[in-house]
């Protein structure tokens, strides 16, 4: 019995000993941490079914049979795309990295992959590879790029979308096919694309699988150890994951319904919003944010401790639209001047007041007003250290403050205001 006991100890250990904990390295954790100080990125939404200006969905959405579908490839030829243009729009808003779909949910690759002939260099008149350039161009303007990628697809025979799932994988498909597709693919993205920093998964959510997540995210790791692995699949993080996500909704919040399991964890954190309802091109959705909103979702985001990764949706022609451009100049405009309260600051850990949020950076404080209060003042609970100075961020100038045990009372009688978030710098010891 004793020798029984021993036997079932030493197996019992060396299963334990063969589980495998991801562990971050230096790379990683130094690239979480430059994430973290961006701030603000673009999101960008575009393939195929932009031809049909009707959001990326609307294969799903419009039942259109696949072989119908696959024939948007046959005349997808955006002339208008210009690599350096779609950069430099980033930059002047005051964005930090770029998050492009390669693959989106119809299965069309807007890359130049091996894995598939279903791809924008093989099965278009365009046989270009926009995603290299853009790639490229990155690398030269100093903007990080990140990838999007659909775990989700609507054609393949070997994903076999709407199959049955029993013992964790379809029962009509090919689901080692299908994970082998996809790691070749993935390791085309990371070996061959020039300063790739991150990997956006999207689409866990539409069935209960074996996802195989270890070889995944082990794969990826492996290839480039400082690549970030985060997974829109709206529950806590998983192993193997450097940052966590949220889909149209702030961390802790649930208004859209998509975080009511996505238990913030300890990763770096991301928020994802779209300029107006749609992800991919819409040509009838007019419900354009404004400026101010976008800054508010920016600072709200901020002062939360996340990014804010915005999405727009190209034409297929390549172009973007002017409505997104103006806008986001107006945006790229106000955080030139206050980006000083945004890039590199971390949440300050004092919840949202009614009147707005807090940043911090160092000691350095960051008040938010983006909403005035009807009192003269405005009253920050839950502050530690001293205050040794009060001023506004704008110009520099004075502004008083009464530090007291319950908070700081900062006062905006005669303070200049600005119509987007007027931000009072508070100096600590």
């Amino acid at each position: 019995m004793i020798k029984k006991l021993l036997l079932m100890g030493m197996l019992l250990g060396a299963v334990r000993a063969g589980a495998q904990t991801y562990t971050p390295t230096a790379d990683n954790l130094a690239a979480r941490k430059n994430f973290q100080d961006m701030k603000f990125g673009l999101f960008i939404h575009w393939g195929i079914y932009s031809e049909l200006g009707a959001g990326e969905w609307v294969m799903n959405e419009k039942h259109i049979p696949y072989d119908s579908y696959k024939r948007l490839a046959d005349f997808f030829y955006p002339q208008a795309f210009n690599a350096h243009e779609w950069v430099m729009f980033a930059k002047k808003a005051g964005m930090k990295y770029i998050t492009i779909t390669s693959r989106h949910h119809d299965g069309f690759s807007m890359f130049g992959t091996k894995a598939s002939p279903y791809n924008i260099v093989d099965a278009t008149p365009y046989h270009k590879d926009p995603l290299m350039e853009l790639a490229q161009e990155c690398v030269k303007e100093g903007i990080e790029l990140h990838f999007y990628y659909s775990l989700l697809d609507w054609g393949r025979k070997d994903y076999a979308y709407g199959s049955p799932i029993a013992d964790g994988k379809p029962v009509n498909g090919d689901w080692d096919s299908y994970i082998n597709f996809m790691k070749a693919q993935l390791t085309e993205l990371i070996t061959k694309y020039p300063g790739v920093k991150g990997i956006w998964f999207d689409g866990h959510w539409e069935r209960d699988v074996n996802w195989h997540y270890d070889e995944i995210y082990g794969l990826i790791h492996k290839l480039n150890p400082a690549i970030l692995v985060g997974n829109n699949h709206h529950l806590e993080p998983k192993e193997g994951e450097d940052f966590q996500m949220f889909e149209k909704d702030l961390p802790g919040a649930n208004t859209t319904g998509f975080s009511g399991k996505s238990k913030i964890g300890a990763l770096p954190l991301e928020t994802c919003e779209t300029i107006n309802n749609s992800w991919g091109f819409n040509i009838t959705d007019r419900s354009f944010k404004s400026s101010k909103r976008i800054i508010h979702y920016l600072v709200n985001a901020a002062g939360l401790n996340a990014n804010f990764l915005l999405n727009i949706g190209p034409m297929p022609n390549g172009k973007i639209q002017p409505e997104f451009t103006d806008t986001l100049a107006i945006v790229g405009a106000w955080v030139q001047k206050n980006g000083e309260a945004i890039y590199g600051t971390r949440g300050s850990g004092i919840p949202a007041q009614p009147w707005g949020v807090i940043t911090q950076k160092d000691k350095n404080l960051y008040v938010h007003v983006m909403t005035p209060p009807q009192q003269p003042y405005v009253f920050i609970p839950q502050l530690k250290g001293k205050v040794t100075k009060a001023a506004l961020l704008a110009d520099g100038s004075a502004v008083k403050f009464k530090q007291q045990t319950e908070g700081v009372f900062v006062y905006l009688n005669g303070v200049a205001t600005d119509p987007n978030d007027t931000i009072i710098k508070l100096t600590t010891n």
